[in-house]
């Protein structure tokens, strides 16, 4: 019986010492989402890089659960801790976002008052290897855009669309959220809503503005037929506005009608258009621009194609050339 009573006081007191480890998870869920919404109205982050953000924060807090800590007593070594056990099954880019995701929120937690001291701020951001974009040639990008018979509905707007992506080097994202009302027919310009609400205006070309003309036809069509309305440019069968990965899975169908490099996605259009305006001679800040990077330095990559341009450059400009 005594050896009962012992064992009775151990089973109704180890709730009680598991019970930060069970409440952290929930308590870390309000300040993850606390800080989700900052990102989302103060710095315009796309939904895309919150649902990641909010999965990285989540799989530390369950992590830090286990260890009996919550986010604002989560030291260095902690977070190094979580980090470490990521390297086995975790790509180098993964884990830098996961590092990146920590430090903003730490700062967040350091700020509110509900963190002492900012725990993820020495935390190293492993090497990430700079993978080349793929690009189209230009006949590639030319059979792609030319595949589409834009006499019929759907497929008018698939033309318009590897047009402008082609054309305008689009994200795949800025594409599918664009409005009627972002696109000047008579300036041939498009008002872009880019990463962090950045707006920039796209010029697009003759050709592009002439698909995009003959989609609207098809476009009321198929709204009349659908008897709905709709403020997006670019609309799926049923009249909604069209999603990027409707618009991946339809790309990949012509890929493989056309006999294309399996790994072509939307973003290989905005990545042609960066690297075929390059080969053509335009300034790379011109670039940077048109394509609404924050940094030069993620322009430059696209100098990798550019061999070829800067013989030609040097052969013409050098006098001993």
């Amino acid at each position: 019986m005594s050896r009962s009573v012992h064992r009775k006081p151990e089973n109704t007191t180890a709730p009680h010492r598991r019970a930060p480890e069970n409440g952290a998870p929930k308590n870390g869920d309000e300040d993850i989402e606390a800080f989700l919404v900052q990102l989302r109205l103060l710095r315009g982050l796309s939904p895309r890089t919150l649902k990641a953000y909010a999965s990285d924060l989540r799989l530390a807090n369950d992590y830090l659960a286990k260890q009996g800590v919550a986010f604002p007593e989560a030291t260095h070594m902690h977070l190094r801790g979580f980090l470490g056990l990521q390297e086995a099954h975790c790509a180098p880019a993964t884990r830098a976002r996961r590092v990146a995701a920590l430090r903003m929120f730490f700062r967040y937690l350091a700020k509110s008052g509900k963190a002492a001291a900012d725990a993820a701020e020495k935390l190293k951001t492993p090497k990430v290897p700079r993978r080349l974009p793929h690009v189209l040639s230009v006949d590639e990008a030319f059979a792609l855009v030319g595949a589409p018979d834009e006499q019929k509905l759907l497929q008018s707007r698939d033309k318009a669309m590897w047009e402008m992506l082609y054309g305008g080097g689009f994200r795949v994202s800025e594409l599918c959220g664009l409005d009627l009302s972002a696109v000047d027919m008579k300036q041939a310009l498009v008002r872009v809503l880019g990463k962090g609400n950045k707006e920039r205006l796209c010029p697009i070309h003759a050709k592009a503005l002439a698909s995009l003309k003959n989609w609207l036809v098809h476009r009321q069509q198929l709204l009349q037929k659908r008897k709905k309305h709709s403020p997006a440019l670019f609309l799926n069968n049923r009249g909604g506005r069209l999603s990027s990965r409707s618009v991946h899975r339809l790309l990949q169908a012509y890929v493989l009608q056309l006999g294309l490099a399996a790994g072509l996605s939307p973003h290989s259009l905005r990545h042609s258009y960066a690297t075929h305006l390059l080969a053509g001679g335009a300034d790379i800040r011109v670039i940077q621009e048109l394509l609404g990077h924050a940094s030069l330095s993620t322009t430059q990559r696209y100098t990798h194609v550019s061999f070829e341009l800067l013989q030609k450059v040097y052969d013409d400009a050098h006098p001993r050339a």
